[in-house]
Formats: structure tokens, C-alpha cells, sequence
């Protein structure tokens, strides 16, 4: 690492990807912060039901599955496993994690494992936790209400304001993240954006859905969301490699460059309302249950305790989930038959 004075998206694409970065460690994700995936096998499972549901939407009994920031392989070996009790027995999946870290030893065969996207896919990309890791340019507005670009130093995390943000930046500002006033700040989400836009265009058929922390327009925190996690905390956003740099996707943007690229309308709601419509509830069995079948209630018990955890007010359920159709098949609609 350096200790040149950079932009955060410089700055964090070398400490999170580079040859020493973050996620390049042999722990993974897991082994500093918890997301859904690693919550609760009803993540899988819900995520498995709408694929099958998507095959359904798409008629055929061949779907691709693909992770994008697929960490370890996590939620693709949950989905595997939860297929054959959602109803996906005849169903063949073309499993393929996106990630940039090496594949880990052990991984179900049946799991491809690439850095790149695929050219093309057929069902269901999924993306949990990744926008809020492709790094971005944060602006400031100074006390002249110009807005300049954030740099920042590798070995401390110190911060000073650099040149004006101008061309593209700044219209993606206007539009998105208008200033609040002096001492703001934003982070411009034009390279999440991008991002999403080249995956949802690789889908020739299906579902692509991004779950994140996220924001809309008319909520836009003030001085932006940029912090670091390391080993479950959350500490100073230092560049060096040593922590998770993490901020909030301004997911309505997302979907509008989604959108552009599919010309299909998408649809944003929160992961409570998402899982809800996956048939994932947190209410308590019933009473009568622990008489009848005591282990059956206290499965029941554990399996609503995380349901409850996965849609949470103020937790998880407040994730944003962005659904967007791609070529023919099923469109966000592929919720409501749960």
C-alpha cells in the first residue's frame, strides 16, 4: 500500500481488491461481519424458491444461478441444498460465483467460479451485499457551496477536500444526491450505477435482484454513510487493507440505469416485504404444537426467531431489494404467488 494522497474510489478499490486487499483474506466476509446469508438458512431457502419460481416464469427446467460478490460461496451452497424441499427436484441449475477471490477449497463441484460476469444468463442473478462494495468518489461541499472531491491518505484515513467535481460526477449529483449545504457530503454512486446496468444486461431471460443497505432520494443522509467493519465492529474507514470500507447504495439510482439497459420497469421494496413474499415469517408457532410434537415446536420456535431476524424493522428487514426483469420470463410479480 501507499501513502500517496488519493481519491476514495482509487483508495478503495486498491485496499478492498488489490494484491493485499481486504477481500482477498482467507477468512472472507464472514469472518468480519454477518449478513443475511450467514443469519439463517431461510435467506437460501427463499432465495431458492424464487428461482424456482423464475424457471417456472421462464418455462424451462434449465436455469442459470449466478452470485454476484459471492464471498466464500455461502448463500449458493445454501440454495443447492434447499432446492430439492422448494419444489426444485427436476430443476438444473447452472451454479456460477462471481468473486475475485480464489475459489475456496471444498466448494460444492457444482459451483462454478469465475471473476467475471457471464456474458449471458437465463434465471436468476443475485446480488447480496455488493453494491455497497464497489467503491465510489465521496464529495464535499465547501463553505463556497462547491462540491470537490474527498482524498484521502492510506496509512491513517486522514482526509482533505481535492479538486471540483465536474462532467458526469456532477450531473449525477444534481440529479441524485443535490447538495445540503456546506460541509455535506456525498458519495457519487455513477460507478454503482454502471455496475448494475452491465449485469442486468447480460440477463437474456429472468430475475436480477440486489439487496443492500440503501437510501432513496428524498432520504439521502446528510454527510453520507462511509465507515469501515472489521471483525463484527465497525471502525474508522482507514484504505489500508485492513477493514471492510462499506457505504450505503442509492439503490433508486441502480434502478434507473437497470432500467435503461433492460427497458423494463423495476420494482424496489424492503427485505421485510421481500421475504414476506418468499413465505419467510417470523410469527410464533402455535401453542397446541408444543403438546403434539415438543422437537417439531422447538424447531418451529428457532426457525421464527430467524425469520424474525431477517425481516426486522430497524435490522435486516430494512434492506432495500431492487428486482429487475430481463428479457422474457417473469417479472417482479414472481413474489406474489407465496
Amino acid at each position: 500500500m501507499t501513502d500517496e494522497w488519493r481519491g476514495w474510489q482509487e483508495a478503495a478499490e486498491a485496499a478492498l481488491y488489490g494484491d493485499e486487499g481486504f477481500y482477498r483474506s482467507p477468512e472472507g466476509p464472514a469472518g468480519h461481519f454477518r449478513t443475511s446469508v450467514h443469519a439463517s438458512a431461510l435467506f437460501a431457502a427463499a432465495v431458492a424458491r424464487l428461482l424456482v419460481a423464475t424457471a417456472q416464469g421462464l418455462g424451462t427446467d434449465r436455469v442459470d444461478l449466478v452470485d454476484l460478490g459471492a464471498g466464500r460461496g455461502e448463500l449458493l451452497t445454501g440454495v443447492l441444498a434447499a432446492l430439492p424441499a422448494e419444489g426444485g427436484e427436476g430443476l438444473t441449475v447452472r451454479a456460477r460465483a462471481v468473486e475475485l477471490a480464489d475459489r475456496p477449497p471444498g466448494l460444492d463441484p457444482r459451483i462454478g467460479w469465475s471473476s467475471r460476469l457471464p456474458s449471458r444468463t437465463y434465471g436468476l442473478l443475485f446480488a447480496n451485499e455488493w453494491l455497497d462494495n464497489v467503491p465510489v468518489p465521496v464529495a464535499e461541499t465547501g463553505g463556497d457551496g462547491v462540491d470537490r472531491y474527498v482524498q484521502v491518505r492510506t496509512r491513517d484515513g486522514a482526509q482533505r477536500p481535492g479538486a471540483p467535481v465536474t462532467g458526469a460526477d456532477a450531473a449525477w449529483l444534481r440529479r441524485w444526491w443535490p447538495s445540503a449545504g456546506p460541509g455535506s457530503r456525498a458519495e457519487i454512486g455513477r460507478p454503482r450505477d454502471d455496475a448494475w446496468a452491465r449485469a442486468v444486461a447480460t440477463l437474456t431471460g429472468g430475475l436480477a435482484v440486489a439487496v443492500d443497505y440503501a437510501h432513496e432520494r428524498a432520504a439521502r443522509p446528510p454527510f453520507g454513510t462511509l465507515t469501515g467493519f472489521r471483525a463484527g465492529r465497525e471502525v474508522a474507514p482507514v484504505p489500508d487493507g485492513s477493514c471492510d470500507l462499506t457505504s450505503h447504495v442509492a439503490l433508486d439510482a441502480c434502478a434507473a440505469a437497470g432500467a435503461a439497459v433492460a427497458g423494463t420497469e423495476p420494482e424496489l421494496l424492503t427485505q421485510r416485504e421481500a421475504l414476506h413474499r418468499l413465505g419467510v415469517r417470523g410469527g410464533r408457532p402455535p401453542l397446541a404444537l408444543a403438546s403434539s410434537d415438543p422437537a417439531g415446536y422447538v424447531r418451529a420456535l428457532a426457525s421464527a426467531g430467524e425469520a424474525a431476524e431477517l425481516t426486522a424493522r430497524g435490522g435486516l428487514g430494512d434492506f432495500g431489494w431492487l428486482v429487475q426483469r430481463g428479457g422474457p420470463g417473469p417479472g417482479p410479480g414472481a413474489f406474489t404467488q407465496y
